[in-house]
């Protein structure tokens, strides 16, 4: 019995390791097969009828090895269908099928806010941040941030105390940026450091949306302290409010150009606070029922197989511009199922590209 978990738990990196097989793919072939085992069985068939026939899972030894490092390093994989698993990040689209965790999972049970902004932030950006991360820890909300320059490392560390959970966009054992390699360490330790790349990834430009996303499907809430416009800190919120969390901004002066962002979201509608009695009044519990079907879910059904005149149909409605799956199941005409299925097959033949907000395109 002692070796089935373990065994079960590479099946499914190996089926996340897999090219091709995204957030969303992932869940949907776990639904459809029942066990990341019987999906990879299933993927050489399912890419055949997408059009390649030479498809190849990862390398289970690669997998394992993954694991065995994630083990040395004192963390953790924490798979998205573990009861731990944070039940508001695991109702978003794009929840990552696997975290690597360091530090105290209990603290993803309190209620959590995201606190972001300017990686160059002014002194008083960063005292003002500092401080109310350490009054919402000190009122029992774990303060959630992405350990970058400026605001994110005066949110942790004045909520370090209280408890703090920060997301990076390298592997585990990977300090970015290297001047917070010591905060890293005790935040592993005394709060709660998650992962989604790999142990070993550098931090590349294209990791921080992924980071980001993790931020906003965490929390409750997003504050913007400091930022200038089209800013990462911007993308945060818009994540944010596209799932339905508040989002709140710091007011600043029209003459700063680093609180022009935070100016720009109170005018589109983020409610302004100055204090952290105001976040806590925005925040309120999400009703359980609104997180108990992920988004993107996968349901299978008897009309599951697409034919190759269905397939071709759902191909042809596709082209270089993303649109949206619902698009292509209304113009089809064709069951939800049989759509979700031809999608699949043409994904893992690496013809079809997914998008955020359920969208998708030719490769």
């Amino acid at each position: 019995m002692a070796d089935i978990e373990p065994d079960h738990r590479a099946a499914k990196l190996q089926l996340l390791r897999t090219p091709h097989i995204g957030p969303i793919t992932y869940r949907q072939l776990i639904a459809r097969f029942g066990s990341a085992t019987a999906a990879l069985d299933a993927l050489p068939m399912l890419a055949a009828r997408g059009g390649r026939r030479d498809f190849r899972p990862a390398d289970r030894r690669q997998v394992e090895r993954e694991l065995a490092a994630i083990a040395k390093l004192g963390a953790r994989a924490l798979f998205v269908d573990d009861p731990d698993y944070p039940a508001l990040l695991r109702a978003t689209e794009s929840a990552p099928p696997m975290l690597t965790v360091r530090g105290h999972l209990e603290l993803l049970d309190r209620p959590m806010i995201a606190i972001v902004g300017a990686r160059n932030a002014s002194a008083a950006a960063c005292r003002f941040a500092r401080g109310l991360a350490q009054q919402l820890a000190g009122e029992g909300a774990t303060v959630v941030s992405g350990l970058a320059r400026g605001i994110d490392t005066a949110a942790h560390v004045g909520a370090l105390q209280g408890g703090t959970v920060a997301i990076i966009a390298s592997g585990i054992d990977i300090a970015y940026p290297p001047e917070n390699a010591a905060l890293q360490e005790k935040i592993a330790s005394d709060g709660l450091l998650i992962a989604e790349q790999p142990p070993g990834t550098e931090p590349l430009a294209r990791h921080f949306p992924s980071r980001n996303r993790i931020i906003a499907g965490l929390s409750l809430g997003t504050v913007v302290v400091e930022a200038a416009p089209k800013s990462g800190s911007l993308i945060t919120a818009r994540i944010a409010a596209e799932l339905g969390r508040e989002v709140m901004a710091v007011p600043g002066s029209p003459l700063d150009p680093r609180a022009q962002g935070c100016n720009l979201l109170i005018r589109d509608g983020a409610t302004l606070i100055q204090t952290a009695a105001d976040v806590l009044e925005q925040i309120r519990p999400i009703d359980a029922r609104a997180v108990a079907q992920p988004i993107g879910s996968y349901e299978p059904g008897p009309t599951d197989d697409a034919s190759d005149t269905q397939r071709e149909a759902v191909l042809d409605l596709l082209g270089a511009t993303a649109v949206p799956v619902d698009e292509i199941i209304r113009l089809s005409g064709l069951p939800s199922a049989v759509v979700q299925t031809a999608l699949l097959e043409l994904e893992l033949a690496g013809r079809l590209e997914r998008h955020a907000g359920g969208r998708v395109s030719l490769a």
